[in-house]
């Protein structure tokens, strides 16, 4: 049975609804739910009955829209009639033409209100949030962005302390209800929130809230308006026509509306007291336009005021850090600017100091091309910096010995240099100029490091020695003639000698060849005796004659040649030369020879001369004292390290202590008749065989100038 009453019921109705349809015009009103759908149609359904008693010829309809359904909505014909808030009627009135034919007067206490405004809330056991300042950093509720009292009036408010709820709270939610939000904020979801006039009012009075729960920041007072608020106060919502609806039809529908009483059923229904004539939404515009709002929101108007206002602290920063990168590029500027001029500085010191030496310098990459050359460089060589860099130093300079056979570039120790990695130093060598003469030289060749130590070539600094080996040559040309000069000296004073030594073997030889005339003339000699007799004078021609060709040998000059030399024939030779001045002198030679000595490797003759001087001055040193006492003593013996040494001691008053620090100076000389010379030639003789001369004074008495020769064994080793 139900079930087929209800058939009978869904017939009727589709029976009915033509009828309806075709006897009164559907009318739709669209109303903003901002409580709730069923709040919205329990709220405002009456008044739509309302205006379907008083006009017969249409149906009206309540059709509950959220925020975000209004808009398209009305843009696509959904609906005839809106109430909205002041906030969303604004903006359809510029975007879509809607029109407003009435706006609501709210009640209170039996008393019609139509301005409404936002309250900002709290709970009011939180004591850490009393000013609107404290919101800073907390958590915010609000019904919706488009919402004005549940959110656009408190922002307005918040911007006016210069706080900007999108960047200055901690979470800014919305709820999409005045109830949620009220409801939130009781419940600790939130610590705040706003909901527009009267809104907790009604939940108070419906039982759902206690308003001692909660506390009003921001609260003002306005003598005509007896809600609780925080913020200014706006024309409460407008009732408004679509475009597509004709003016007739909103003439009626706003003349009911303005005749419905203040005690209509209707109105107690929707907690209103009827309706009044539109009222200005000027104020509404105006918050707008402060909020940027749409139909105001333009991305043009948003103006560097803008920016500052909103993005304050953020444009603090950004100013804070570009200034620090300003500063910081300048300082790096700066740095690479004094860097650039303490490199150029460098560079153009480094260019004098190169330029300015008077050595040759140049580089070498590790393919052997030359990277830079100094002035010097060129002076010396006659090549040009063109010539030689990026060209083979090696193919230019030293491509061949000085006696014009190849020199490899494998065996060029520049190469080498930067190859094992050592410095070297090489003593002479020949460089060839760009006129084809060859130049000798010294120079040192050194490892080049980058800032890693990696090898990347080697500097050669040279020098030439043209005149350094000319000035050799001169200076041993003039020992030469000094030794000569010596010698000669030397033999003339041993003249009257050598003279009286020669005279005894010649007269000796004249007596023994005149004793062998008698005895040949008187018969009485035999021929064993005659024998014996010319052979002591044949010895006596031997000895007159190894006298004089000692002699000759030590004048003759001589082209210095070093040969291995038996330093005790040397001694005994020199005892010979000598002996005729000892044996003027009375004075003893005594020879402490070691036998089995190895050879020197010396120039005999300039040893000898050596030898024979110092020989020579200990029989002078020993001319005034006792000839009982006078003894010259040569001692051979080896010494350390591969050398023999070479004493010659007298017997005389000995060398003062001043004297024997000049003894060796050049013509420095404790003789009367002395030249100064003997001593500083024999030093630079032995010292030229890397031997060493020095003088000693006796324990007994008496001098005894000593000198060390190397063995030609340890020359032969090195």
């Amino acid at each position: 049975m139900p079930t087929r009453l209800t058939t009978w019921l869904l017939l009727l109705a589709t029976a009915l609804l033509p009828t309806i349809s075709s006897a009164a015009d559907w009318i739709r009103i669209g109303v903003l739910s901002h409580r709730g759908d069923a709040a919205t149609l329990q709220t405002w359904s009456p008044t739509a009955d309302y205006l379907n008693a008083t006009l017969t010829d249409y149906f009206f309809e309540i059709v509950p829209l959220n925020f975000d359904q209004v808009e398209p909505a009305v843009d696509s014909g959904e609906v005839d009639f809106v109430l909205v808030n002041p906030g969303i009627y604004v903006n359809l009135e510029v975007r879509h033409r809607v029109t407003r034919i009435a706006t609501l007067n709210n009640r209170r206490n039996g008393v019609p209100y139509n301005l409404f405004g936002g309250v900002i809330f709290t709970r009011s056991e939180r004591d850490d949030i009393e000013w609107l300042s404290d919101l800073v950093g907390k958590r915010f509720m609000a019904v919706d962005r488009t919402s004005l009292g549940g959110y656009q009036m408190a922002w307005r408010e918040l911007r006016g302390q210069a706080i900007e709820p999108q960047i200055d709270f901690e979470d800014l939610s919305f709820a999409g209800t005045h109830d949620k939000v009220v409801m939130a904020v009781r419940n600790g979801e939130a610590d705040a929130g706003t909901v527009r006039t009267d809104i907790l009012e009604r939940m108070a009075r419906q039982g759902t809230i206690n308003l001692n729960e909660f506390r009003v920041l921001n609260p003002k007072q306005d003598a005509d308006f007896p809600f609780i608020h925080s913020t200014r106060l706006y024309p409460e919502w407008p009732f408004s026509k679509v475009r597509h609806i004709s003016n007739q039809l909103a003439q009626q529908v706003a003349v009911a509306l303005l005749k419905m009483p203040a005690d209509h059923p209707a109105a107690d229904k929707g907690d209103y007291s009827g309706w009044t004539i539109p009222l200005d939404y000027q104020p509404v515009h105006d918050l707008f336009k402060e909020l940027k709002l749409a139909p105001y929101d333009e991305t043009s108007r948003f103006t560097l005021l803008d920016v500052l206002r909103y993005y304050w602290k953020w444009v603090v920063v950004g100013t804070i850090v570009a200034l620090a990168l300003l500063f910081m590029s300048s300082w790096v500027w700066q740095l690479n600017r004094e860097l650039k001029k303490a490199q150029r500085f460098l560079e153009h010191k480094h260019d004098l100091i190169l330029n300015s030496v008077g050595d040759g310098i140049y580089g070498v990459n590790l393919e052997g091309n030359s990277t830079f050359v100094n002035r010097a460089m060129e002076r010396i060589t006659g090549w040009s910096a063109e010539d030689l860099i990026g060209h083979n130093q090696h193919e230019l300079l030293h491509h061949t010995r000085a006696d014009g056979s190849a020199f490899p570039g494998i065996e060029c120790p520049v190469y080498h240099t930067f190859r094992d990695d050592m410095p070297r130093f090489v003593a002479e060598d020949i460089f060839w100029c760009k006129d084809g003469q060859s130049l000798p030289v010294e120079y040192s060749s050194t490892p080049i490091k980058d800032t890693h130590g990696a090898t990347v070539g080697a500097v050669v600094v040279f020098r030439d020695i043209t005149e350094r080996k000319e000035a050799a040559e001169e200076l041993r040309q003039h020992q030469a003639e000094f030794a000569h000069i010596a010698r000669v000296s030397t033999m003339g004073e041993m003249a009257s000698g050598i003279a009286h030594e020669i005279n005894q073997p010649l007269a000796a030889i004249a007596n023994y060849t005149r004793a062998s005339i008698r005895m040949l003339e008187s018969g009485k000699g035999d021929i064993e005796q005659i024998t014996e007799i010319m052979t002591r004078a044949a010895n006596q021609a031997d000895r007159a004659g190894e006298i004089i060709r000692q002699l000759r040998n030590f004048i003759r000059k001589e082209t210095p040649e070093r040969s291995r030399v038996d330093i005790n024939n040397l001694v005994r030779e020199v005892a010979v030369l000598i002996g005729p001045e000892a044996n003027k002198s009375r004075v003893t030679i005594d020879l402490n020879l070691q036998s089995e000595l190895p050879p020197v490797h010396a120039h005999a003759i300039q040893v000898e001369q050596v030898a024979l001087n110092l020989a020579r001055n200990a029989i002078e040193a020993m001319a005034e004292s006792d000839a009982s006492t006078r003894q010259l003593t040569i001692t051979t013996a080896p010494g350390d390290d591969k050398t023999l040494s070479v004493k010659v001691s007298d017997t005389g008053p000995g060398i003062t202590a001043e004297a024997q620090e000049q003894l060796f100076d050049q013509f420095f000389t404790t003789k009367p008749r002395g030249m100064g010379l003997g001593l500083s030639i024999s030093r630079g003789i032995i010292e030229a065989h890397e031997g060493r001369l020095w003088v000693e004074t006796n324990v007994a008495a008496g001098t005894t100038f000593s000198f060390i020769l190397p063995t030609a064994e340890s020359e032969e080793t090195l």
